[in-house]
């Protein structure tokens, strides 16, 4: 399956980068990066891997590190893959939109 990311995918992510690079060092903004790609190419070749939204049955919430979660759309009959965010798992669920 193909792996679009959407707008808002890229921006949390590459403001997570923006931070890690900011508070920590370039070893953690790479093992993110690594992290990430790994996980994308899991749901790439299994996007059932992770568990779906209770909300959604087409969205799944996959875990990129303990503080930082990937939600991510199926579209089977498109074969595509969409990251929709990435989620700081700290913040108040409700606020999660996607």
């Amino acid at each position: 399956m193909k792996v679009h990311w959407s707008i808002r995918a890229k921006k949390d992510f590459n403001d997570i980068l923006d931070y890690l690079f900011k508070n920590w060092s370039i070893r953690e903004v790479e093992n993110f990066i690594d992290k990430t790609d790994l996980i994308v190419l899991k749901i790439r070749r299994n996007p059932n891997l992770f568990i779906r939204s209770a909300k959604k049955q087409n969205i799944h919430k996959g875990f990129i590190t303990k503080q930082v979660s990937l939600f991510y759309k199926v579209d089977h009959k498109k074969q595509q893959i969409t990251l929709l965010t990435f989620w700081d798992n700290r913040q108040n669920p409700k606020k999660l939109q996607y």
